[in-house]
């Protein structure tokens, strides 16, 4: 039996704070509401119980922000696409950001068990003051428990209409890709890390965003393996590959808080659910 699952989160403003707002249909939640951070800014915890997806399944979800809210959305758990036996596994996402919003979208890894046929597509369409900051982060196999990636295929898809688009197809059959010094070089975890915002950035914002970004970069692990740029005037990107998900994370969320600081100004706040 497949599961057809939807989740629709708006994020209002009632007077100085940022109210969730969620309706859902089959096994999508969202937990209580969490203020670590004071009354602007919205905590939430999205969760799917039934814990990954199966061929046929399909989990969409919704981001609505109203003008002067700001939302943080991230997971409990990895995302898990497990083997099918023919129909693809899908989870679509759409974020929608209305006036000055900023919405931080952070779920945990995703990982692509071994025939797996899955796709992960992201939509943003923000207004010309609204930002977003989030981050895709993809594992392939299970390294710790010896269960490499030997079949099946993800497909990812992230998407500022008009201004930003990336599609990639990563497959286990597919050698070349895998483990080329031009590709993913033997690696099994690559992430995008983006802030993207409705209309071109001014120069002394995207200057503090990749100059912070390659000051973390330069201080981890990761500095053969990580990279920041920027595509266009509306996007910055943080890319990085290891063999494991673990430095990855943990690099993101370096820059995450120092883009937070730089570009938002707002304090080194991380959700508590990432201290369990």
């Amino acid at each position: 039996m497949s599961w057809h699952a939807k989740l629709q989160l708006d994020y209002e403003r009632h007077d100085a704070r940022t109210v969730a707002r969620h309706a859902h249909i089959g096994p999508l939640r969202i937990l209580q509401s969490l203020y670590p951070e004071g009354d602007a800014v919205c905590h939430n915890v999205l969760v799917h119980p039934p814990g990954g997806l199966v061929g046929g399944d399909t989990l969409e979800i919704a981001l609505r922000a109203a003008p002067g809210t700001h939302g943080l959305v991230t997971t409990p758990g990895a995302t898990r696409f497990y083997r099918s036996e023919g129909p693809l596994a899908l989870q679509r996402t759409s974020i929608t950001l209305e006036g000055d919003a900023r919405l931080e979208w952070l779920p945990l890894e995703t990982i692509c068990y071994s025939g797996c046929r899955a796709e992960n597509h992201l939509t943003m369409t923000l207004d010309p003051q609204a930002q977003v900051m989030g981050w895709d982060v993809t594992a392939l196999g299970l390294p710790h428990a010896n269960l490499p990636f030997e079949q099946g295929f993800v497909q990812q898809h992230l998407e500022l209409p008009g201004v930003w688009l990336e599609r990639g197809r990563v497959d286990a059959q597919d050698a070349l890709l895998l483990n080329s010094p031009a590709a993913l070089v033997g690696m099994r975890c690559w992430a995008t890390l983006y802030l993207v915002s409705g209309k071109p950035m001014e120069r002394t914002a995207k200057d503090m965003a990749l100059d912070s970004a390659r000051e973390v970069i330069a201080a981890s692990g990761l500095a053969a393996h990580a990279g920041a740029t920027s595509p266009n005037p509306q996007t910055v990107v943080v890319r990085a590959m290891a063999p494991q998900v673990e430095s990855v994370m943990a690099l993101l969320r370096q820059v995450r808080l120092a883009w937070r600081a730089a570009v938002w100004k707002l304090p080194a706040t991380t959700p508590r659910i990432w201290a369990m």
